[in-house]
């Protein structure tokens, strides 16, 4: 008899157990049903935000980007170059790469976010199944974090994802990684901490952050006793990891402050703005955001929706807030710590862009743009589930056996509250639904999108030789501090079909708001009528005209309409100030557009060829417009 045979005979049951038992997928759920729902959440928000992305489109920083792509090599100048005061050569270094690839392709920049978003989630389920006491509770930061409507701009907005999404990771599992080294205290683990340091700070700045935090979280969640034996409790027991971590820290911070954008920081002038800011921030933005706010967005042109709460909506998760940080701790002493270390951590990044943000032209707003917190979600996960849970190898004694209210021992009492805990946990959850859906409808409209399209079925359309004067794109596309990255000639660059750019044409062209192409014409200063009947200013072969204008230029880059009647053909010597420009003359009635850049209140004309006459009554000297 076999053995199969002989196993059938013997244990009838256990043959049928395993020919009726569940798949591997089955066996997977039944091993850890926490973990089955963790992966099915993150794969929710992954999916839901990959739909709002692409719904938008490109903002004018990556615009900006996307023309610097094209426009240089894959050197070192490129890669430690700092875009609005972030070193960032591994985001660089993937905008090269992604942009030569898919130029304004909009599919691969969703797929890059959505690998970066769900690479996170893992991470932070993994810190939170190791930090703190397994249960059922673990989803609630879980949710915050992959939910919370604070990171939408991370996941819609490419540069924003660029800069934020890989120091999320790397805060999360240098995390990790210092929460096993304090464990265990073995040195690869730190290793591990400093190989995630630099990790983040390829991609961004504020990684820097990360150093202070693992301090922070190493004395509030895994030390004891009042604050000064607490500091130096981790100060001994850790003290490689400062170290390392401070010299790492050091070494980038020295590196990052012979950048010359670093020396350009926008810090404030007084006191009043950095209040408005920290209000901004803590009440207009954190407190709403961690409870499913912001509920209501403001318009902010092609780029991400600024919060905007209700008045009331705010003041009621301000007292939720209060109302939850004073249950946890009354139930859990060190609950108190984890609040510090949110609170601690929320105080750092308000530090720092109260320093470099607020003296800006966009420093009173500094404080309602949601991916400035991103981490701050983060962070809050991890204390919000320290708070709820405790931390894993902590005693159970230090739960609370605070005195319960009579009224909450009356019969039905459990029942009342288990209702009132679904009730907040539901308000919170629509408020999370209705605060995304309202960010995807700001989020689709793109004016950018809209102008590339017209201007890409115009150029379509466009008759041969068609030549266009080299102009800015509408503020609302990208605006005009970017100059010279807002002109056309830089945003044309990736796209599929690139209008072709003159400086001298008779009869140029350029596009209007829309995208349409239309005739040039000049807006500016124009020339004072001639003393010659019926010609106008006369310029003679061989001598210099001079001819005023109507008021002073200043000194700028300036388009000249000329509008002239020739005897002949010939070339001439046009100048304003000390800028001149040798032009083509060809005989009859002509108009001659071309750029010239210079200063003055008068123009001069000198005709190369002699006996050829030239009079004009048009000159006009500003900047070019598209006719109506």
């Amino acid at each position: 008899m076999s053995m199969p045979e002989a196993e059938a005979e013997t244990h009838p049951e256990r043959v049928a157990s395993d020919g009726d038992g569940p798949g591997p997928i089955g066996r997977w759920l039944r091993a850890d049903p926490v973990r089955a729902v963790a992966i099915a959440l993150i794969a929710v928000s992954v999916a839901w935000r990959a739909g709002l992305a692409t719904r938008g489109w490109f903002s004018q920083d990556e615009f900006v980007i996307a023309a610097q792509v094209l426009d240089t090599g894959l050197d070192a100048d490129y890669l430690l170059r700092t875009f609005n005061n972030h070193l960032m050569p591994g985001g660089l270094l993937v905008a090269w790469a992604m942009v030569r690839a898919a130029g304004f392709a909009t599919w691969p920049w969703v797929l890059l976010l959505a690998v970066g978003q769900a690479a996170t989630g893992i991470a932070v389920y993994r810190l939170l199944r190791d930090l703190l006491r397994p249960s059922w509770g673990l989803l609630i930061p879980l949710c915050l974090f992959v939910f919370s409507p604070l990171t939408l701009e991370v996941s819609s907005l490419w540069l924003v994802g660029l800069l934020v999404l890989p120091m999320q990771l790397a805060l999360v599992m240098a995390v990790a990684a210092q929460v096993r080294y304090v464990r265990t205290g073995r040195l690869r683990h730190l290793v591990v901490v400093a190989l995630w340091l630099v990790f983040g700070l390829l991609f961004d700045t504020k990684s820097l952050l990360i150093v202070p935090l693992l301090f922070l979280l190493t004395v509030f969640l895994f030390t004891s006793g009042g604050v000064w034996r607490s500091l130096a409790t981790a100060i001994r027991r850790h003290w490689p990891a400062w170290l390392m971590l401070s010299a790492l820290s050091g070494g980038y911070l020295a590196f990052y402050l012979t950048r010359p954008a670093a020396r350009e920081l926008d810090e404030p002038s007084s006191v009043g703005p950095v209040l408005n800011f920290l209000g901004d921030l803590v009440g207009e933005t954190v407190v709403p955001g961690l409870l499913g706010g912001p509920w209501r967005w403001s318009y902010a042109g092609d780029g991400p929706p600024l919060v905007d709460p209700y008045d009331i909506a705010k003041w009621l998760s301000w007292a939720a807030l209060a109302t939850l940080v004073v249950v946890t701790v009354r139930r859990r002493p060190s609950a108190g710590r984890a609040w510090l270390l949110l609170t601690s951590y929320l105080g750092l990044v308000a530090a720092l862009f109260a320093i470099t943000r607020l003296g800006g032209p966009l420093g009173p707003l500094v404080g309602v743009v949601p991916r400035y917190v991103a981490d701050v979600v983060l962070v809050a996960a991890i204390c919000v589930g320290a708070a709820l849970l405790g931390i894993k190898d902590t005693d159970e004694d230090e739960v609370s056996a605070w005195p319960v209210p009579t009224v909450l021992r009356e019969p039905g009492a459990f029942a009342v509250g288990l209702v009132s805990m679904i009730v907040v946990l539901a308000t919170i959850g629509v408020g999370t639904l209705w605060s995304t859906a309202r960010f995807g409808d700001n989020w689709s409209t793109k004016y950018g999108r809209d102008y590339l399209a017209t201007t890409q079925a115009e150029l379509a359309a466009a008759p041969p030789g068609t030549v266009f004067f080299d102009t800015a794109v509408p503020d609302r596309v990208i605006a005009g501090y970017f100059w010279p990255d807002n002109l056309q000639s830089h945003f044309f660059r990736p796209a599929e079909r690139r209008p072709t750019f003159v400086t001298e044409a008779a009869r140029p062209s350029t596009f209007d708001d829309l995208g349409r192409i239309r005739p040039v014409v000049v807006q500016g200063r124009k020339i004072v009528p001639g003393p010659v009947d019926g010609c106008g200013h006369l310029a003679q072969g061989g001598q210099p005209t001079r001819i005023p204008l109507d008021g002073y230029l200043v000194e700028w880059p300036y388009v000249v309409h000329f509008g002239y009647l020739s005897s002949g053909d010939s070339t001439a010597l046009f100048r304003l100030g000390d800028a001149t420009r040798e032009i083509t003359l060809r005989r009859g009635l002509n108009d001659l557009f071309f750029l010239l850049e210079g200063a003055g209140d008068a123009v001069e004309v000198t005709v190369r060829t002699p006996g050829v006459g030239v009079c004009t009554e048009l000159i006009t000297v500003g900047r070019a417009v598209p006719a109506s």
